[in-house]
């Protein structure tokens, strides 16, 4: 009897332990080295962020990922955006000049042509490509399922609800918009399309919550922190909170290059670790992009990363 006790124990303490291993790497289980390499945009350094050309590009230069930021239409479409307005990528100021206003978001005014304020069908209009280079011109605004179609089978989809706050003040639900496009597509559970694997992220702690806690979201949630929040969130304690509501963080990474001893807290909390923005156009400290990216992975030990450069990823 105490024998096969023992046995039952060690085979407990033997998958308790397989467990904790694969937690460890989290949502980045099966890639090599545990490292994951998200375009940001894109490969928002050689073609328009967020296009058709950025995205194509992203995935030949071996993106495990591809990121979407989402904004929200007029009319309740999901694009594919950064900016709450649209005058910095596009030619909007050319094409609908009477249309900026200035309105109050995140707390701050902003004038602009804003995203709310335009139908997907008046967007469509857009060039989205000139502001980068005239060999973009005609580069569309993407909707979020044109983004899954041209990337789906070839890399994973990351997208981020952009302020959501602000749509939700005028009656949009982004979290369930973005959650009924990923469920038309089949992709709103975890590992349902192992050659699509879907992460989602927010700067918003209440928009993972609501996704995590009410909407019983299972896909992995990744919460962007910014330097501004850096002592906010960034404890042992507070990360452990955090893993009640996502399985990851994603820290501006000047705080990760500050204090890499997060890299192991987060890690003890069971959370991956993915910073941003690694970029060409940015040097530090004279590195090469491949060069601090490789710090960050290989000394740091993050888990992954958002680059512009995705061709200048370092595997090993």
């Amino acid at each position: 009897m105490t024998s096969r006790l023992n046995g039952i124990l060690v085979v407990v303490s033997f998958v308790a332990l397989a467990v904790v291993a694969v937690g460890a790497q989290g949502p980045y289980k099966g890639y090599k080295a545990g490292k994951a390499l998200i375009a940001h945009r894109g490969a928002s350094a050689y073609a328009p962020e967020h296009s058709a050309a950025g995205y194509t590009l992203a995935i030949a230069q071996g993106a495990d990922y591809v990121e979407q930021d989402l904004q929200v239409t007029k009319d309740g479409q999901l694009v594919c955006l950064h900016d709450l307005t649209l005058e910095r990528t596009t030619n909007v100021k050319d094409l609908f000049p009477n249309r900026s206003r200035t309105l109050t978001r995140e707390g701050r005014e902003l004038t602009g042509w804003h995203v709310s304020d335009f139908t997907l069908a008046e967007i469509k209009t857009l060039d989205g490509g000139s502001y980068f280079a005239p060999t973009f011109k005609g580069e569309k605004v993407l909707t979020f399922q044109e983004a899954i179609d041209l990337i789906r089978g070839k890399a994973g989809i990351y997208p981020e609800t952009k302020a959501p706050e602000v749509y939700g003040s005028l009656g949009f639900d982004m979290e369930k918009l973005v959650m009924d496009v990923l469920a038309r597509n089949g992709l709103d559970k975890y590992g349902a399309d192992p050659k699509t694997p879907v992460f989602l992220q927010s700067f918003s702690a209440d928009s993972l919550k609501k996704m995590r806690l009410k909407m019983k979201v299972n896909l992995p949630l990744l919460f962007l922190v910014t330097d501004r929040d850096r002592d906010v969130w960034l404890t042992k304690e507070k990360l452990a909170e955090i893993k009640t509501f996502a399985d990851g963080i994603g820290p501006a990474k000047g705080i990760i290059a500050g204090r890499p001893e997060i890299v192991g807290w987060a890690h003890a909390a069971g959370l991956s670790v993915t910073p941003y923005t690694f970029q060409s156009d940015r040097p530090v400290g004279g590195m090469s992009v491949a060069d601090e990216m490789r710090q960050f992975l290989y000394t740091f030990n993050v888990d992954a990363l958002f680059t512009n450069n995705p061709d200048q990823f370092p595997r090993k």
